[in-house]
């Protein structure tokens, strides 16, 4: 058995002239800087490239990548493109200047975008006495105190490019990080976000990036986007290897045929085809560093993502400026499509000046149009900090009766029908979602709404004159596969007659009588019109002059064809209706914490129908009990 190579990519960062790429050329033996101006100014302009093949301590095979980036405020941009794909950061500081404004600009990029491992190299050690590199080392360990760097007690590594002093001891804590990084994407839809296009003679267009999620393999079809140009994979590199297969992590080139390299830039990302797609409107969760003046309702600022930029506008939901210290959140609206997924994270920089002010994470990337601040700020709060299948049936409920099908539901969330199948399943079996043909998800709440409203437009025609399929199903806006599952369910719990191209509604219950149905009748509008206060079933059956022997046995057909239930062992026996009103009303509160007390305010009832409720909404998994308190799902 081939045991798998683990891929990982680790970035440089650091104050320009600080040694990052001298230092990336002695451990890798690759010189990064590529363009002649490079190599003229001496300094990094645009990202470099180099690997390095290793074992880790178990013999397993590392594939470790390094991205250079540049140190230079002038070229930020280009260090956030390489920034964005990494998955620990090599943090560099000259013995000789210590922490410098790049330094702490750097190591904050690295924080907004999520990296939460790395190792700090000490450079230029053979150029200071050993006075002013203990004063250094005094200085990264104050600057470092609180960071991600300090929290993983990150190695640091005093150092040497010119004599190699230390190198081995950095090139042995490069390995054991590389070993112990652990990349959080499994299960989600394939991504390469493209840093580099160019020809290669005899080859064509070729591209390079690293692959953020999924697995590639040599011949197949993609898509890049923005554009939604098919192409295919003719050839693969990894580590300038031809290989056939590459999984996420590896940085990889392909060369391509379908597109010319003129029609590709850095920025766009490759996907599988029909799944993922570009957009231009987000919603986000952002806070601001410190130092920063405040974030106004419809500001422009920078966004960077992966290896994309764009300019964004910035709508906060309650147009009140973010301050630092704020976890807010506002909608982004791009000026180009990038494509983007739920827990991406990004970075905002200031136009003018130029400087980084904050950054955060992507919580929804096909926000409903025309949908009120008010209810989408909501949505937005009871999605930010639940589980993930608590977020997967937010996002099927906000659909109300359209649905949301499976493909639909991999492009909203990025992750692939594997991974999405171990959150459906429970949703499911607690009958929270329904699953209508077509691979369609509904949430319970919304299916008992279509289904009530197919009911009312039918009784809503005299003399049972009933209604073509085709003319109600246009009626009720509803779509063909939602509406045909509705009718097939109703028809099997008798609640209407479908015969041939018309829907009728059923006028009494075929095991009742006819002298059955003025009594059914009586009784289901008492309890109808009581909503959730309902009268003692004795009250009911002496007001309509029934005794209580045939009160039963009309009771007994009401609750089997479920007009009427029945909480628990409580007699308390309250219409379908008032319960289906209830849930929508409590779909208001989701992801929210309600007492006893609350929930009496909230319906204006009192303990006695309160605590039988309660109990009935925990067994159909509204609310989940939590002492004296439920969550409402």
């Amino acid at each position: 058995m081939v045991t798998p190579i683990k891929s990982v990519v680790i970035g440089t960062a650091g104050h320009i002239d600080h040694g990052k790429t001298a230092l990336v050329r002695a451990l890798t033996g690759i010189d990064c800087d590529r363009l002649s101006e490079e190599k003229r100014r001496g300094i990094t302009i645009d990202l470099g490239f180099a690997s390095l093949d290793a074992m880790a301590h178990d013999n397993a095979p590392l594939r470790i990548g390094f991205v250079d980036v540049p140190g230079h405020k002038l070229f930020i941009h280009n260090m956030l493109a390489g920034a964005g794909c990494v998955d620990a950061v090599l943090l560099v500081v000259s013995a000789e200047e210590g922490i410098k404004p790049q330094t702490e600009e750097h190591l904050a990029i690295c924080s907004l975008l999520g990296v939460r491992r790395g190792v700090v190299a000490v450079t230029k050690v053979d150029v200071v006495s050993s006075e002013r590199l203990e004063e250094t080392l005094s200085q990264i360990r104050l600057f470092l105190r609180g960071s991600f760097l300090d929290q993983c007690r990150a190695a640091i590594v005093p150092a040497s490019a010119r004599t190699g002093d230390g190198l081995k001891v950095l090139h042995r804590e490069i390995i054991r990080l590389a070993d112990e990084t652990q990349r959080s994407d499994p299960g989600r839809l394939l991504r390469l976000p493209l840093d580099r296009a160019f020809v290669m003679k005899g080859f064509g267009t070729v591209v390079t990036g690293t692959l953020l999620s999924g697995e590639l393999r040599t011949g197949q079809s993609l898509t890049l986007e923005p554009g939604g140009r098919n192409v295919r994979v003719r050839g693969m590199q990894i580590h300038g290897r031809p290989e056939e297969h590459a999984t996420a992590g590896c940085r990889i080139a392909l060369n391509l045929s379908g597109m010319e390299v003129s029609e590709i830039s850095r920025g766009q990302t490759l996907v599988e085809q029909e799944a993922l797609c570009a957009v231009t409107t987000i919603d986000v969760e952002a806070s601001l560093l410190p130092g920063c003046s405040g974030l106004k309702h419809r500001s422009r600022v920078h966004l960077h993502a992966f290896t994309s930029d764009t300019l964004a506008a910035v709508s906060l939901y309650d147009y009140q400026a973010v301050q630092v210290g704020e976890r807010r959140l506002m909608r982004l609206k791009l000026s180009k499509p990038v494509v983007l997924v739920p827990g991406d994270r990004f970075v905002l920089r200031q136009a003018s000046p130029a400087i980084t002010i904050g950054g955060g994470r992507v919580l929804d990337v096909h926000p409903l149009p025309k949908l009120r601040k008010a209810k989408c700020l909501a949505w937005l709060k009871s999605l930010q900090d639940s589980s993930p299948e608590q977020q997967l049936f937010l996002r099927v409920a906000r659909r109300a009766t359209s649905g949301l099908d499976a493909r639909a539901l991999m492009a909203e969330t990025g992750l692939t029908q594997e991974a999405l199948q171990p959150l459906v399943e429970p949703l499911l079996s607690s009958r929270c979602l329904l699953q209508i043909p077509g691979a369609i998800l509904m949430a319970r709440e919304h299916f008992d709404s279509a289904a009530e409203n197919v009911i009312g437009r039918l009784m809503a025609e005299p003399s049972n004159a009933g209604l073509k399929r085709s003319e109600m199903r246009s009626q009720l806006n509803l779509g063909a596969r939602v509406f045909d599952f509705v009718v097939d369910h109703l028809a099997q719990k008798r609640r209407l007659i479908v015969k041939g191209d018309f829907i009728y509604i059923t006028q009494a219950s075929p095991q009742s009588s006819d002298p059955d149905v003025k009594s059914l009748t009586a009784i289901e509008n008492t309890f109808r019109s009581a909503g959730l206060s309902t009268p003692p079933v004795t009250d009911v059956a002496a007001h309509l002059n029934l005794p209580a022997v045939e009160m039963r046995r009309l009771m007994t057909l009401l609750l089997r064809d479920k007009v009427i239930v029945r909480m628990g062992n409580h007699d308390v026996y309250i219409h379908r209706d008032s319960l289906d009103a209830l849930r929508s009303q409590l779909g208001e509160l989701r992801g929210q914490i309600i007492d006893v007390g609350g929930f009496k305010k909230l319906t204006g009832l009192s303990r006695k129908y309160a605590i039988p409720l309660l109990e009935y909404l925990d067994r159909e998994k509204v609310t989940r009990n939590a002492g004296d308190r439920r969550f409402v799902l």
